[in-house]
């Protein structure tokens, strides 16, 4: 599509003239034109210069397979050509769940330049600016159905945190159950999607979120403190992080599934971002007060409370810290 091609050439974050530009899509400089219209209702910033012509300011690192192959570990190369990678898409765990229609998607991926119905945890909305940050989505098949959740969000988030390790990213921490922290302030998130046999084999959709580079980005639809990558070496590097991400849910889950969450444990537990601070829980409308005292085995909760220890799962839990 000539649009893909525009931003192929526009990604350096150069000056192009409308005639370069046109010369390189075969096309008028009016249809040039009616193009970069295209790419400001993605939200690009499109600065036009008299004389130097067009730009998109800051450039973009986009998505490719050969670079995110130069980072993947050899086990991985088949999921890696078996991937899909999409410019707008509405969400990648929706693209997962339509794979999966077709048939087993075991180890199936997906990730997108930009989604226009991403969600978060309890459906909420995740900003998903193109080109700004990663989405991407893993198939993964088990055998015990609705048991195999048990401390899953958090082996992953484990794995996500292994991942910017791998990336020297520093002032990582996890929240129960599936926010990563930088700095205390939300970078990524986590949602798990079944679908199958909720009492045998089934397949989970693992659905990541990271914030890469929201500095050319509105976002002031975002309710809590966020944080990106901007300030490091990999958040110009969407390919290499993506990569990183992969190595480190591929190996997670390969261990998880014949162990579960016991091996990680402990280093969710080095992770955790509140434990033994005040908290309160959110139940429905009822809020329980007290001290966030870590996860027990399974990866449930434990609130201890004025009238004990409380363990919790995931669902429609939700932790806030007390100020």
């Amino acid at each position: 599509m000539a649009s893909e091609q525009l931003l192929s050439v526009l990604a350096d974050g150069e000056f192009h003239s409308g005639e370069e530009l046109g010369g390189l899509l075969g096309v008028s400089r009016a249809a040039v034109w009616k193009q970069l219209q295209k790419l400001e209702e993605l939200s690009l910033s499109i600065e036009a210069q008299k004389g130097r012509g067009y730009r998109v300011v800051g450039g973009l690192d986009l998505l490719s397979r050969e670079l995110i192959a130069q980072h993947t570990d050899q086990a991985l190369q088949a999921i890696l050509e078996g991937m899909d990678i999409f410019g707008v898409l509405d969400s990648t765990n929706l693209q997962a769940a339509k794979r999966i229609a077709m048939g087993p998607a075991h180890q199936y991926c997906c990730t997108a330049e930009q989604q226009t119905a991403g969600r978060g945890r309890r459906g909420r909305q995740w900003l998903s600016p193109f080109g700004r940050s990663l989405y991407c989505s893993l198939v993964w098949e088990f055998s015990n159905g609705a048991a195999a959740l048990e401390g899953l969000s958090l082996c992953i988030g484990v794995a996500v945190a292994n991942a910017l390790s791998e990336a020297d990213v520093d002032g990582i921490s996890l929240k129960w159950p599936n926010d990563v922290l930088l700095d205390g302030k939300k970078l990524g998130g986590i949602l798990l999607e079944m679908q199958g046999d909720p009492a045998g084999v089934c397949q989970v959709i693992i659905g990541v979120g990271l914030n890469m580079q929201l500095q050319e980005v509105d976002s002031t639809v975002v309710t809590q403190p966020w944080a990106d990558l901007s300030a490091y070496p990999i958040g110009s590097d969407r390919n290499r992080m993506l990569a990183l991400l992969l190595n480190a849910l591929f190996a997670a889950l390969t261990q998880y599934s014949r162990q579960g969450f016991s091996p990680f444990r402990d280093q969710w537990l080095a992770l955790d971002a509140f434990r033994g601070q005040s908290v309160k829980v959110q139940l429905g409308e009822e809020w329980l007060f007290g001290t966030e005292d870590g996860v027990n085995p399974d990866g449930g909760l434990r609130l201890i409370t004025d009238s004990g220890v409380r363990v919790f799962h995931g669902g429609e839990v939700s932790l806030r810290e007390v100020c």
